[in-house]
């Protein structure tokens, strides 16, 4: 396993904005690096390095420095043989993250060396997977319902799979680590004890399959984006919904909680990012964009918003947008589209 050099990190320092003034005064970076449309973006913990993965089967990082986004293109000949359909990083390191991918498998990768650390043959095709938030263990569910939890302090290896009784369309798990939320095509968020994955409750105020779920980062919510084209809000503690968007007029494919937890990003097929304010559900500002978004994630320490489009039907390759970067000097030749 060969290992790379390891660069120092960097984009330590505050912002001295709001959301809204960060996106209005830096321009929108575009980062190419793919040959076709990206299906999953997701910053590092620390926010030093973004990981892209997609249709063209490849994993691409991007470095944060203080002035740009510099593409770090290692593992371009190494990794999958199927679609990169989701990514998900090691909450509790700064260098490992997960990828799944629909030539059923999963990989774990190590920033500091070239080759995934662990490849783990499983059943089906994948379409999700989530590390937990002690760092202990990886699921990954698959386009069959199946779930399989992989034990990274044995190795990778999976130590159960568990075939659940309705489609599984994403999960995640609790702050404390004790639940395990997992979305469903009846329109559900179905609540398990964890680990021993004994049902708890269903959270069944949804009219329509529900899509995705977050946490925002002090785990006091959770947000849903669902197949009616709304984004609701809810209160872990108490599970009652405090806010919900539906201005969108598609169904809600990526959502993303800001930093601080004060906004909600929202995709779908409809040409605008919607940001909201998580507690009211008021429009803080949209982020015009030209194709249906696939993918977005929050900085986890500023107001910047990476996110991908499905842009096939225009350009033959894959883009990275960032907005909100603290570039040193704005781009005049980039435009952010963003609309107030």
């Amino acid at each position: 396993m060969l290992k790379t050099h390891e660069p120092p990190r960097t984009l330590s320092q505050p912002s001295q904005y709001t959301l809204k003034e960060q996106f209005n005064k830096y321009s929108r970076l575009t980062l190419p690096g793919h040959k076709t449309s990206i299906h999953t973006v997701r910053w590092s913990p620390d926010g030093v390095y973004l990981a892209a993965g997609g249709k063209d089967k490849i994993v691409n990082l991007y470095r944060a420095t203080e002035s740009d986004m510099v593409p770090d293109p290692r593992y371009t000949n190494h990794g999958h043989s199927g679609d990169i359909d989701d990514i998900s990083w090691n909450p509790t390191s700064l260098y490992q993250f997960s990828t799944a991918s629909t030539d059923k498998t999963a990989k774990v990768w190590d920033i500091r060396y070239i080759d995934p650390i662990a490849s783990i043959r499983l059943k089906n095709e994948n379409l999700t997977v989530n590390w937990s938030s002690d760092g202990q263990t990886i699921a990954v569910a698959d386009r069959n319902d199946w779930v399989s939890f992989l034990d990274v302090r044995m190795g990778f290896r999976v130590m159960k799979d568990l075939k659940f009784p309705f489609e599984v369309n994403d999960l995640v798990w609790t702050k404390d680590n004790e639940l395990l939320f997992v979305t469903s095509g009846d329109g559900n968020v179905h609540i398990f004890n964890y680990p021993d994955l004994q049902p708890l409750m269903v959270l069944d105020a949804f009219a329509s399959p529900c899509l995705c779920i977050r946490f925002d980062q002090s785990g006091r919510y959770f947000a849903v984006g669902s197949n009616d084209a709304v984004s609701s809000v809810w209160c872990s503690q108490n599970l009652a919904c405090i806010s919900a968007i539906d201005r969108l007029e598609w169904p809600i494919k990526a959502i993303s909680f800001s930093h601080d937890g004060k906004y909600l990003a929202s995709g779908s097929e409809d040409h605008f990012i919607d940001i909201s304010r998580t507690k009211t559900g008021e429009q803080e500002m949209v982020i015009e964009v030209n194709a249906p978004t696939l993918t977005l994630d929050f900085h986890p320490k500023h107001n910047i918003l990476a996110y991908a489009l499905d842009e096939h039907d225009y350009r033959d390759q894959g883009t990275v947008k960032v907005v909100g970067f603290p570039e040193k000097e704005r781009r005049n030749d980039r435009h952010p589209n963003v609309r107030q």
